[in-house]
């Protein structure tokens, strides 16, 4: 039997290097052979028992690499060829798909209540040598020459998500956005955010080197709550209040501090996953009248989705690969973990080399 080495979640902070079965691609399926993965904050929560999932499962969603297996029915692809795969993983027929919500691909079909994500949730994920894609051919998207696998590896998730709820909002030419908490997503929606054409942007957090990357992702000016009161200045900045607010933490004291910048008619984004009880004060919703409107957005995925945002790199249009600011071997995954558990040495995101 074949094996590769891979990421096994054993149990609640409990993890290590395992040799498993190689996968094999059955009929719409591919195989791929990882050049380069991240850690997600999502495999944080796992890792630390706040999103459950079974034991033996292999953890990781944000895959690189190149076509190593085409299963039956897989067309248009190259054994060699490389590719870029979307955390969510939409099959494209089922009802959500064709309703144009693939992200919740297969939801009320007694799969994930969060849709479409099955890498390192429901199936195997890509902290390993190889990652078995399925419905392959909606979703292995081909990387073009021009771009490398550092520029292409934080589409999959964060970028996807990051840029989905500046989409979301409907941020028009001469918006004022705020952003609050600039980690990975937060980052991605203040670059989102200016690629849809807002006019000021303002980066909202706590961490020092997290605000002076805002700055080089497009924020206009950056706020530290523990600094000042961010809702006041927010609301001079912006001679009232925020035509957008994008919340990217998922705590209660950021969604309403996102709810309480917005101007009436306003937008909040939502990015955050919650847990727990969610309350909106009643005034700062303008008790139901405002017109305030409130989106939530789960990562767009798919091989068109995946093109359009290699389309948008390879263009020069975003450059994400100031975010990787740290780099391990597979082999060397715990120290990985642990530096970006702790948020040490300035860590955003890590990259992880098979």
């Amino acid at each position: 039997m074949e094996t590769m080495r891979a990421n096994v979640f054993r149990g609640v902070n409990s993890f290590e290097i395992q040799e498993v079965p190689k996968p094999h691609a059955g009929p719409g399926e591919a195989v791929i052979r990882i050049t380069l993965t991240t850690i997600c904050g999502t495999d944080l929560h796992i890792v630390r028992g706040e999103y459950p999932v079974r034991p033996g499962l292999v953890i990781g969603h944000e895959p690189v690499g190149v076509v190593e297996e085409l299963g039956p029915g897989v067309s248009g692809y190259n054994v060699g060829e490389r590719v870029l795969v979307g955390a969510i993983t939409p099959c494209g027929q089922c009802n959500a798909c064709l309703s144009g919500h693939s992200s919740q691909c297969g939801h009320g079909s007694g799969y994930s209540a969060l849709g479409g994500w099955r890498f390192g949730n429901t199936i195997n994920g890509a902290q390993a040598e190889y990652l078995l894609v399925p419905y392959a051919q909606a979703n292995l998207a081909k990387i073009p020459p021009d771009v490398t696998d550092e520029q292409a590896v934080l589409l999959a998730d964060i970028a996807s998500t990051g840029f989905g709820g500046a989409e979301s909002a409907q941020i028009k030419i001469g918006d004022t956005v705020v952003v609050f908490a600039q980690g990975p997503i937060g980052l991605c929606a203040t670059a989102g955010a200016r690629l849809m054409g807002a006019a000021f942007i303002i980066g909202v957090d706590t961490d020092p080197v997290r605000l002076a990357m805002s700055r080089r992702m497009g924020a206009d000016v950056v706020l530290n709550p523990q600094e000042q009161d961010v809702v006041a200045e927010v609301k001079r900045l912006t001679e009232g209040g925020a035509d957008v607010a994008i919340e990217a933490l998922g705590s209660q004291t950021t969604f309403e501090s996102a709810l309480r910048c917005l101007r009436p008619g306003g937008t909040l984004s939502s990015l955050g996953v919650y847990s727990g009880k969610l309350s909106i004060p009643y005034e700062a919703f303008g008790a139901g009248i405002a017109d305030i409107r409130i989106v939530t957005t789960l990562c767009p995925g798919g091989k068109e989705r995946m093109r359009r945002l290699l389309e948008t790199v390879r263009h020069h249009r975003v450059d994400l690969t100031p975010l990787l600011t740290h780099s391990f071997s597979l082999d060397n995954i715990r120290e990985a973990y642990e530096l970006f558990g702790e948020r040490r040495d300035g860590v955003i995101k890590v990259a992880i080399h098979p």
